[in-house]
């Protein structure tokens, strides 16, 4: 991109005028620019320095991806399954994915996971593990073996790169803020970096949660080093009007010392193995917080623990939205 088509983009949204920031990368995205359009759909995602457009967005990725740009391709794969600015399409995204995948050796890392997948048309699972239930009161199941060495890697491998110190949800602001009792590093894959493979364990948690996609939040990618532990808490939310009712894991490997899921009131204490998910209720049936789901991810005492968890809400949860108590 012109580094004069961003100068001019940026001085109009600086004085608020976004339609003129939009038409400087619009005029170069017609003379073929494929650079400018991605940036603009970047702009219209973050909602910054212009105001938010999901579906605009989509327009200009389509826009940047008919000319040529790689990493576009990828995240209109992205916005397609998750329903981001347009209707969630499992197959459109797929065929997105396959078309990427012919030039990109990316994309066609992505393709080789799913294909080894067993998907039906909509990207569920046409299979699912047994259950087997660890608790009563909380609720806790295990599904062994659910996730594949190659998925586990994956989607350790799309968190790594975004990891950052862990935080919590302050109670009196209700945003997020670094807290002692939780000593992990933590990767939100929200809606534009989620893979087709993730989209597809997305899917997976609400299959074998029986819950609706969309009322989970965007994955979370733990990691846990030596010493490091998540002390006894619940993952409800004081206040909250959509509830974390289901909190789903996914052991992504094993060979480590400690680091257990423990549920001390329900004399519960499970052993990570990797490809395992768990899943656990946070509510009783009256939508109250139940004290006896309180857990703890207990510390680590040598190597390093990683885990996917997907806190699932009573209704719909939008991730555009900033404030994770919504």
């Amino acid at each position: 991109m012109h580094a004069d088509t961003f100068a001019s983009a940026l001085r109009f949204a600086k004085n608020g005028q976004p339609e003129p920031a939009i038409a400087a990368f619009e005029k170069a995205g017609h003379l073929g620019d494929a650079s400018a359009m991605a940036e603009l759909a970047t702009w219209l995602l973050r909602g910054d320095l212009i105001p938010r457009d999901l579906s605009r967005a989509r327009i200009a990725l389509r826009r940047a991806v008919e000319i040529g740009h790689v990493d576009a391709a990828l995240l209109e794969v992205a916005l397609t399954a998750n329903g981001t600015g347009g209707p969630c399409n499992w197959h459109s995204a797929l065929g997105l994915l396959e078309t990427a995948a012919k030039t990109d050796p990316v994309a066609r890392q992505h393709i080789e996971i799913i294909h080894a997948m067993n998907l039906g048309s909509d990207g569920y699972p046409r299979r699912l593990p047994p259950a087997e239930v660890l608790s009563q009161s909380p609720y806790v199941v295990r599904f062994r073996g659910a996730v594949t060495p190659a998925e586990c890697l994956h989607i350790a491998g799309v968190g790594h790169p975004l990891l950052e110190p862990c935080v919590v949800v302050d109670p009196v602001t209700h945003r997020p803020i670094a807290h002692p009792i939780r000593t992990s590093f933590s990767a939100t894959i929200g809606p534009a970096q989620e893979t087709l493979p993730v989209a597809a364990l997305n899917r997976r948690f609400a299959a074998l949660t029986q819950t609706p996609l969309q009322n989970g939040e965007p994955l979370q990618i733990l990691k846990y080093a030596t010493g490091q532990e998540y002390k006894l808490h619940s993952d409800a939310l004081p206040g909250a009007t959509n509830q974390r009712t289901v909190t789903a894991i996914a052991y992504l490997n094993d060979g480590f010392g400690g680091g257990e899921t423990d549920f001390p009131l329900a004399n519960l204490r499970i052993i990570p193995r990797a490809g395992d998910i768990i899943a656990f209720t946070s509510t009783g049936v009256d939508g109250a917080l139940d004290p006896l789901s309180r857990h703890a991810g207990l510390p680590v005492t040598g190597g390093i623990k990683w885990i996917a968890t997907r806190w699932i809400r009573q209704a719909e949860f939008n991730a555009w939205i900033s404030s994770i108590n919504q």
